[in-house]
């Protein structure tokens, strides 16, 4: 099975989990090899390059997915939008898409880059876009779901398996992080709270709702 991997803060505590749970080395090497931003990972695996991945959500219309995902139920941090002239970022179709659902303009910059830019900029003005869909829909926001191409039984074994409570990001892992990033350990652990990963019935509720949004308006 190739996994792909979003290289992102968002799933680090799944990523130490999976290390954890699977003991094929060779797997452990192709998830490590097999990791790229939401967009990129989307398309390697819309062309079957790889087993199975997080994708974007917009990208999973028609795709086969488990109950499992990146969801924001308020405030997120990292999918940021800075008002003005439209500007989208290349790593996310679904983060340019809300923005459009939601009537808004400017840049959009997620992952990673918009939490150390959300930190270094505090007086700034910049619309958290999950905080806006959660504020006019009382949802939460679905970014990406786990979607497979094969290995179905093998994935929700290994998801069923998971709780972030009981996830311990190790201190030199954090370190690693907190440098490529720029983001503190204190904040890199105060944003994984805003985290979940779960699809009960408000999540696919969302998902739903934002995939009829972005048809009606012809995004893709």
């Amino acid at each position: 099975m190739i996994f792909a991997k979003i290289d992102f803060i968002n799933l680090l505590p799944f990523h130490i989990f999976i290390k954890k749970n699977i003991q094929s080395s060779q797997l452990k090497a192709s998830i490590e090899y097999k990791k790229s931003y939401p967009s990129s990972i989307t398309e390697k695996f819309k062309k079957r390059k790889v087993d199975s991945a997080f994708i974007s959500s917009i990208a999973s219309r028609n795709e086969k997915f488990l109950d499992f995902g990146i969801v924001a139920q308020d405030e997120v941090l990292s999918v940021l939008l800075l008002p003005g002239n439209e500007q989208n970022d290349y790593q996310s179709k679904t983060s340019n898409a809300l923005a459009k659902v939601l009537d808004l303009k400017g840049q959009v910059i997620i992952g990673d880059k918009a939490l150390n830019f959300y930190h270094q900029n505090p007086n700034l003005q910049k619309i958290d876009l999950a905080k806006q869909w959660k504020d006019k829909y009382n949802l939460p926001f679905v970014f990406a779901v786990l979607c497979f191409n094969s290995n179905e039984k093998q994935l929700t074994k290994l998801t069923k398996k998971f709780n972030k409570k009981y996830i311990k990001i190790p201190q030199y892992i954090l370190e690693q992080y907190s440098q490529r990033s720029g983001v503190s350990k204190k904040h890199i652990l105060e944003y994984l709270k805003k985290i979940d990963y779960n699809l009960g019935i408000k999540e696919k509720r969302a998902l739903k709702l934002f995939l009829k949004l972005t048809k009606e308006k012809g995004l893709k």
